[in-house]
């Protein structure tokens, strides 16, 4: 089997533990993994930020079948996990404080949206200056500041390196979007907050609204691609009712990204109908707003892939036509930088093999 149809094969059996209303211990293909299909299928929920609750379903379904040999492979991953996620919170927690105890605003923004699972690295919000924030790293956690690339200034973003800690620190400052284009939803951010309890401490987290912005943001006009952990994340908010959509609408429009909220949340409910049969209730008028739907995203290096050519192209026109009509100049400049910068990136990705200093 190739290591391309052994991805796919590790994708579909993910699915189908976090999507699925059926997935049980009868299912021979999941009960039946070699150790290199395992180790596959450990590899791709870590990328795709889903290895606690994919892995852990697993483990579930060969436990019920009394096979210990499998158990074991997978208790030995989730105690992994575990403790890095245990790790990282306590980080997380201490630089929460230590920005509150200057009197400085913050959130958590994208890490805790997929617990109990966490992000490759930890990503907070502030309104605060940057010589406060750099500051406030560098002298309370002897914090370095990793190298900027083109994007990082533009989004007016910093990444810091801590001693003990294998995740990123990356504080965005004042703005939001790849370019730092969005200032619309970084105004209202801190003021909209909640607060979840997570590990026994308390984080404040973007408001619901908000949150399913972000991750457009992150899927639709930056990355280009989904996790897994997108659509089950966001999945969850829909079933469990937690969506106000005339808010969401309200929100995005002002911001100038409904129509690729709508069509990032048609995307998921497209893929959850295709292992549960049935699509999400969202409604009719927000699934009209979408631009295209999930059967333009295909599964490719790990990741579920959204075409930039024309679906992604005509999003961003969308969304920079309405900073231009409400004559955000500053955010519409930023804005326009950003196919010069994707250029460059893909220049970069071809000549060296890798878009760093550039995204």
């Amino acid at each position: 089997m190739t290591g391309q149809s052994l991805s796919h094969r590790s994708l579909n059996l993910l699915s189908r533990l976090l999507l699925s209303l059926r997935a049980d211990g009868s299912d021979q293909q999941m009960s039946q993994l070699t150790r290199a299909e395992f180790d596959c299928l450990v590899a791709l929920s870590e990328t795709n930020h889903v290895l606690l609750r994919g892995i852990g379903r697993y483990r579930d379904l060969v436990h019920r079948a009394g096979d210990d040999v499998r158990t074991e492979w997978a208790d030995t991953c989730l105690a992994a996990e575990w403790a890095r996620i245990d790790r990282a919170v306590a980080y997380l927690a201490q630089i929460c404080k230590a920005f509150t105890e200057r009197g400085l605003r913050v959130a958590v923004i994208k890490s805790l949206d997929h617990w109990p699972d966490l992000g490759s690295d930890l990503d907070l919000y502030t309104d605060a200056k940057p010589a406060d924030v750099i500051g406030l790293m560098e002298q309370e956690f002897g914090a370095q500041v990793a190298s900027r690339s083109w994007g990082d200034r533009l989004a007016c973003k910093w990444n810091f390196i801590l001693a003990g800690l294998p995740e990123l620190v990356e504080i965005h400052v004042g703005r939001l979007g790849q370019t730092g284009e969005q200032s619309a939803i970084a105004c209202s951010l801190l003021e909209r907050t909640r607060t979840v309890r997570v590990n026994g401490q308390d984080f404040h987290v973007p408001s619901i609204s908000e949150r399913l912005m972000i991750s457009t943001l992150q899927r639709m006009y930056r990355h280009f691609y989904f996790r897994l952990c997108d659509i089950v994340d966001s999945a969850e908010l829909v079933e469990t009712g937690s969506v106000d959509w005339s808010d969401l609408f309200a929100a995005a429009t002002t911001a100038g990204i409904w129509e690729g909220v709508a069509t990032y949340v048609a995307i998921v409910s497209d893929y959850v109908h295709l292992y549960r049969g049935v699509t999400l209730a969202i409604p009719q008028w927000v699934l009209a707003s979408a631009r295209f739907r999930g059967k333009a995203i295909y599964f490719a290096k790990d990741f579920l892939r959204v075409p930039i050519l024309p679906q992604s192209a005509m999003l961003y026109g969308t969304q920079l036509a309405a900073v231009l009509r409400r004559r955000q100049l500053q955010s519409s400049a930023r804005l326009s930088l950003l196919p010069w910068l994707a250029t460059a990136a893909l220049m970069g990705q071809k000549i060296t093999g890798s878009d760093k200093g550039v995204w």
